[in-house]
């Protein structure tokens, strides 16, 4: 069955893309990352700390190798919760069922919400979108308030 312009094995194939690459990220494998996620130049990331989104993605060695230092032995499972898919859009929601080792922490859960938004470039899907938080578990309404206030 086709979504829109996007074949059934074409969104089995980037979400399989997309797993691979969540994988490769947590253990700091930056370079099979990127060889797996083609980013768009107009790329935003609301990150899963908070604070203001960023555009563009700096692929320079200087930006990997910090990146590679970051995050260490970690690996991902990809859950997949809704795809979206219309035109040269899809869009995944999913749960990233990860841990590692991140910024010099010893290993911990480190799953994410994730919402990825891929828009079709000739016979390439770029990502232009990642927005990430790990509000994976429940929390109260005063915790809310208290992230809420900052």
């Amino acid at each position: 069955m086709a979504h829109g312009n996007v074949t059934d094995e074409e969104l089995a194939e980037l979400i399989r893309r997309t797993a691979e690459a969540a994988s490769a990220f947590m253990r700091g494998d930056m370079r099979r990352y990127l060889s797996l996620i083609t980013h768009a130049d107009d790329y935003t990331l609301m990150a899963p700390f908070g604070g203001e989104p960023t555009r563009g993605f700096d692929a320079s060695s200087e930006r990997l190798e910090a990146m590679e230092r970051y995050f260490q032995a970690g690996e991902a499972a990809l859950e997949l919760v809704q795809s979206y898919a219309s035109g040269d859009m899809v869009v995944l929601v999913v749960i990233e069922r990860q841990h590692g080792e991140v910024g010099g922490l010893p290993d911990q859960d480190w799953s994410l919400r994730v919402t990825l938004v891929y828009r079709r470039d000739g016979a390439e899907w770029r990502l232009v979108h990642r927005h990430a938080d790990p509000l994976v578990h429940g929390m109260s309404l005063e915790q809310a308030a208290a992230i809420a206030r900052g």
